[in-house]
């Protein structure tokens, strides 16, 4: 009889040879956090890769509110919300989002992962087909496989793409789902041509906007309206509250029908705890600062705007990106990673993205703008990256 493969020593293979190919993953503990600045190791860097957009994740209201909201009620949940778990804290940020975004109603989830996990699975069954763009972000694509959908992929931000794939199978019941802001690229979606691409096609979309809310449209209601689209044409949104918002956590919008749906199938949802209310209270304080604070956008688009200016006359390999994301592309991971090492021996904190996060050839530094940042800190960036060796940009 056959040995039975241990699955462990296999695991253990697998780590082996993702360190051979120089792609092994590491972790790095952040001893401090002091608005842009992070201390690590003994050593106190300039950050350029949080995706902290309008630096509220230690504003002094949200501390506040956190505080205040654990005095008065302490600190987990202690259920799951259909239980005894959801709070006046939840209701509330719920019913802040739901307005931000122009839905009707808005439901909370413990990460972006699980919201997005729970909401294919509700809303897809085993033979429906899923649309997706190649570089959407990982969770989109895991949702469609475990709901058992026929996934197929397009190729980045090709419209006419996505239609041969819905036309394939015209008769199948299909969500067609996209970033709106590709997490990697900072490149936003096509998304006026996805929606009336939908509309021709009888097809759901689907918008994650992890990325673009709180960042993009005049209040910072994200990528949907800042393409001039509503509810009507993107039914299912999802965004996080882990980034431009400072907090951690997610939610689904959309209408009654969709969230009524999603509490009764959203296993992700249903199956585990409650965020911290007190979490709640500081992501509402969040919410609030995110839509008043305009000038936080206005700098945010200022910094961008010179960091892509100094970035064009040094000659560096800018990909084209609009948002807080500048991706530098290097093409080899090798050359990604020793970038990043020289701009940490110069006092900067900037992450080397390679395979299989990016495709074969497509490594680069992930660069990521906040405003929390100076005009002077992107100055000093841009001088740094000047003294790089030569990658390989492709």
């Amino acid at each position: 009889m056959t040995p039975r493969p241990d699955l462990l020593a296999r695991l253990a293979l697998h780590t082996q040879q993702r360190e051979q190919a120089n792609l092994r993953r590491r972790l790095h503990t952040i001893d401090r956090v002091d608005g842009p600045w992070i201390e690590r190791g003994g050593r106190r860097l300039l950050s350029f890769c949080s995706n902290d957009y309008l630096g509220l994740a230690q504003h002094p209201a949200l501390v506040a509110a956190l505080k205040q909201a654990a005095d008065d009620d302490g600190v987990g949940s202690g259920s799951a919300h259909l239980i005894a778990g959801h709070r006046t804290a939840h209701a509330a940020l719920e019913e802040a989002l739901a307005e931000w975004t122009g839905r009707e109603r808005a439901m909370l989830f413990s990460t972006g992962y699980m919201a997005n996990l729970g909401v294919m699975q509700a809303l897809l069954e085993r033979g429906d087909l899923c649309v997706q763009d190649k570089l959407n972000h990982a969770c989109l694509l895991d949702g469609a496989q475990l709901a058992g959908a026929e996934l197929k992929r397009y190729p980045h931000a090709d419209v006419e793409a996505a239609a041969r794939q819905l036309a394939h199978r015209g008769d199948a019941p299909a969500l067609l789902a996209t970033d709106g802001v590709f997490s990697m690229d900072g490149d936003i979606a096509p998304l006026a041509e996805l929606a009336a691409l939908c509309r021709r096609e009888g097809t759901t979309l689907m918008v994650d906007d992890a990325h673009g809310l709180g960042v993009l449209g005049a209040r910072g209601e994200g990528a949907v309206p800042e393409a001039g689209l509503g509810a009507d044409d993107v039914p299912v949104l999802m965004a996080t509250l882990g980034k431009a918002v400072g907090c951690s956590g997610a939610f689904v919008a959309g209408s009654v029908a969709l969230i009524d749906g999603l509490v009764q199938f959203a296993r992700t949802y249903i199956y585990t705890t409650a965020m911290p209310p007190a979490l709640a209270a500081a992501t509402l304080a969040a919410v609030r600062l995110a839509q008043t604070e305009t000038w936080r956008r206005e700098k945010l688009r200022a910094l961008i705007a010179r960091f892509r200016h100094g970035a064009h006359e040094l000659g560096l390999p800018l990909m084209p990106s609009a948002t807080a994301i500048q991706p530098l592309l290097l093409g080899d991971a090798q050359a990604a990673m020793h970038a990043a090492a020289s701009l940490e021996r110069q006092g900067f904190l900037v992450t080397a993205i390679r395979p299989p996060t990016v495709p074969q050839g497509k490594s680069r530094l992930r660069i990521t703008l906040s405003a929390m940042h100076e005009e002077g800190d992107v100055d000093r960036l841009l001088e740094a990256l000047s003294r790089l060796p030569a990658g390989q940009p492709v």
